[in-house]
């Protein structure tokens, strides 16, 4: 557009000099002289105004040509933008349906569990236990910076889960077939026991399940003991934990209550605050697990955090401080 404008301010100089040359001074050249020289103007001014047209068609294209590539960069821009949408799109879904990122990205592990020694419990108002120290080495290992314990209704853990309460249940879990319906869990890693406990003097008097028939029974609600119970033919009266349950014998209210072998070992005989108390018999031999909702990739994580923990020897030197025998 430059150089159109200057060719064309240029012209209209020469045009205006032969003007004053033909019209102004004393000295003017012939007529016929004067007439060429015009001409001749003249037509250097048509040939000038051709190569001005001839510059503006190429300025013309030259302006088309941007035109279009910024028409192809816009098309281009605009395909990358929505190949970056629709990736960030995918990663989003992806992430959303994985527990583990959605865990990481929040960095706390929530993990539902109930007053339970050895496995969760307080000394002088500080959480300890074997599933509380193992919970924290796991997390470690899969790089979540917190763990945050939080009590629960056990008969609604499953709900606890999916409506994302928590994020597992952690708690010397038994897996049952129930509890593999409701939530996916890891692989076993404690074996446990349900066993009837009772005061310490009636032991010998009942050594079968048919011998049972007479008694009262109390059990966690939702608990593995109280199924066994149920599956046994009795009807126990439900509370909420264990330590409950061992409470209503040693109160007298109950004459038996089914826990975990694990809990009983901890909790009852001399040396304790159940003193009195002791266990008959397993009714049951099981494995603990750890819950996590249906579907969660945290169980492959997890997994995989176990068998570091195995192999280097530390799970084994946790249970052996609790007392507690490893699943294979």
């Amino acid at each position: 557009m430059k150089k159109l404008t200057a060719i064309l301010l240029a012209a209209l100089m020469l045009v205006s000099m032969f003007a004053f040359a033909s019209c102004g001074g004393n000295n003017a050249a012939p007529a016929d002289d004067t007439a060429a020289d015009v001409a001749d103007d003249a037509a250097d001014v048509a040939d000038d105004a051709a190569d001005v047209a001839d510059d503006a068609a190429d300025v013309a294209d030259d302006a088309a040509d941007v035109a279009d590539d910024a028409a192809d960069d816009a098309d281009d821009d605009a395909a990358v933008e929505n190949t970056d949408a629709a990736d960030d799109t995918a990663d989003d879904a992806a992430d959303a349906d994985s527990d583990l990122a959605y865990v990481l990205d929040k960095g706390t592990l929530i993990v539902g569990i109930t007053d339970y020694a050895p496995m969760n419990y307080y000394v002088d108002g500080e959480l300890t236990g074997f599933d509380t120290e193992f919970a924290l080495l796991v997390a470690e290992k899969l790089g979540i910076a917190e763990v945050e314990f939080v009590e629960i209704n056990w008969a609604t853990k499953a709900a606890e889960l999916e409506t994302k309460n928590i994020d597992c249940v952690w708690n010397g879990m038994t897996i049952t077939d129930e509890v593999e319906e409701a939530m996916d869990c890891s692989v076993p890693y404690v074996i446990n026991a349900q066993v009837l406990v009772m005061k310490s003097d009636k032991l010998a008097d009942y050594t079968t399940v048919d011998s049972l028939a007479t008694l009262s029974f109390v059990a966690e609600r939702g608990s593995a003991g109280a199924q066994v119970l149920v599956d046994a033919g009795f009807t126990p009266v439900e509370v909420d934990t264990q330590a409950k349950a061992l409470m209503e014998v040693k109160n007298g209210t109950a004459d038996a209550c089914v826990i975990d072998i694990t809990m009983a070992n901890a909790m009852t005989g001399e040396g304790t605050d159940y003193a009195d108390l002791g266990y008959a018999f397993a009714l049951t031999e099981e494995v603990y697990g750890i819950g996590f909702r249906t579907g969660s990739d945290m169980v492959d994580a997890v997994n995989a955090a176990i068998a570091e923990l195995k192999a280097d020897g530390t799970l084994a030197a946790l249970a052996d401080k609790y007392a507690l025998t490893l699943a294979d």
